[in-house]
């Protein structure tokens, strides 16, 4: 199929001269000869034109008119202007609503040709990043949140509220393995700027040297190594959303930076000298608890309280085990498709064996597990042997004596480890906060707020 060019032209005979002219060149044309007959073609018979080449002005008006009221629309393609007596005001308002060029009459024909592929060529790459978005957008619908229970339905509520405000930023809390990531796919390509960039970063997998540069970018120069300027990934992700995932990692001096960013919604690179104006939509997401590292010290207050504008917790997936029934069925199908497998029966121990252990990496964990078995299948029946579900860590530990002998082979999180003492102090005090207070050496008070922290039975004494 040819792309489509629209030629706005009251001159006859060069208009037919130009529609020709690109006929030739592999262009579907259409020719109009005045604004009146243009907009009826862009509007009432939705033409989508790669490509609008217009003369400035026509019998019925300017075009500049028809070209801010196309933006307005969010209709897409590059417009090029020929002009016999074009004025100073004109080309300004013309680059400020976004024409790719402004062209003076008589224009050489291999000029105007080199033009118009330029514009093809940009309005083609703007064309497949809308395609793009809207694939993404039907991926990363509300309902990709998956799960029948009051939990998931909370958190799906959460999101459809924020995917129609333009908040600046937000705090999503949980777990490791509970969808921080896409819960922010959610938000971005179901929300106001699903048509901007999305870009994510990982604050803990980057030495704080490199993060920095990464983050805010750099000039040439700026230090040994950078040969040329960089963009960084705030710079990049205006106009869109910015992922930042485990920001309890970044270290103090770098959240300042980041919290001027937010405030003034400008940055400086490193080494240079002028700022650059952005416009970001940060969502942070932790498995810390922001609030308390921020009541320590180890995390700005001013950026928390910046950043926590809205704040969405996601819930473990051992809170909602009766998730699992719409889960497995649609992770199932997703590796299906990968892997070219047919998997279509779940045995009832698989499904006994997956209600009964306490998903320490929740859904991350669950897709893994899914995958092998996928992956390791010989027909339609998933298959259990390849589950190797080990029991819990907390369930290996054990208590001898007073003494609480804790598995140091990576299974148990530091955050798990703090849980399953608490839980245990609790327990073996017949959950008497004082006298499990006593024996951990702490406060009622700190141990009563770790107690809630992890959901457990603190009562009032």
């Amino acid at each position: 199929m040819s792309d489509l060019l629209l030629l706005i032209e009251d001159e006859a005979l060069l208009g037919e001269e130009l529609a020709r002219h690109y006929r030739r060149e592999g262009w579907e044309v259409v020719h109009a000869p005045d604004l009146a007959a243009a907009r009826r073609a862009l509007l009432d018979d939705e033409i989508a034109p790669l490509v609008v080449l217009s003369d400035m002005q026509l019998p019925d008006g300017n075009a500049l008119d028809l070209l801010e009221q196309m933006r307005q629309r969010r209709r897409g393609g590059e417009w090029i202007f020929l002009t016999g007596y074009g004025s100073v005001a004109d080309s300004v308002r013309a680059l400020r609503l976004g024409a790719f060029d402004f062209l003076e009459k008589p224009c050489d024909q291999q000029r105007l040709d080199l033009v118009v592929a330029g514009a093809a060529r940009s309005a083609g790459a703007q064309r497949r990043l809308e395609e793009q978005a809207d694939q993404q957008h039907q991926s990363y619908g509300i309902d990709a949140f998956v799960g029948a229970s009051a939990e998931a339905a909370r958190v799906r509520e959460v999101l459809k509220k924020l995917t129609q405000v333009p908040f600046s930023a937000l705090v999503i809390g949980g777990e490791t393995g509970t969808g921080k990531g896409l819960a922010t796919r959610i938000l971005h390509y179901s929300g106001l700027r699903a048509r901007g960039p999305l870009v994510e970063i990982n604050c803990a997998a980057l030495p704080r040297e490199l993060l920095e540069s990464e983050l805010f970018g750099h000039e040439a120069g700026a230090f040994t190594g950078a040969k040329r300027r960089r963009r960084g990934l705030v710079e990049q992700a205006s106009g869109g959303t910015l992922f930042l995932d485990e920001i309890s990692e970044l270290d103090l001096d770098l959240q300042a930076k980041l919290l001027k960013v937010l405030e003034d919604q400008r940055l400086r690179p490193l080494g240079s000298e002028r700022e650059v104006k952005v416009d970001v939509q940060l969502v942070a997401a932790s498995n810390r608890d922001l609030a308390a590292r921020a009541r320590e010290g180890s995390f700005r207050a001013d950026l928390y309280h910046r950043l926590s504008v809205f704040g969405l917790t996601l819930p473990a997936l051992r809170t909602r085990r009766g998730d699992l029934e719409q889960l497995v069925p649609a992770i199932v199908a997703e590796y299906n498709a990968k892997a070219g497998k047919c998997v279509r029966t779940v045995p009832q121990e698989v499904w006994q064996a997956m209600a009964a252990y306490d998903w320490p990496g929740n859904v991350r964990e669950l897709r893994n597990v899914i995958e092998r078995c996928v992956l390791f299948s010989d027909g339609e029946v998933f298959p259990a042997q390849w589950l190797q579900l080990e029991p819990p860590a907390a369930a290996r530990a054990a208590v001898e004596g007073d003494v609480l002998v804790l598995p140091l082979d990576g299974s148990l999180s530091l955050e798990d480890m703090d849980r399953h003492i608490v839980a245990t102090a609790l327990e073996r005090a017949g959950h008497n906060v004082t006298a499990a207070a006593r024996s951990l050496g702490t406060t009622r008070q700190t141990l009563r707020y770790r107690a809630k922290k992890y959901g457990l039975e603190a009562p009032e004494e």
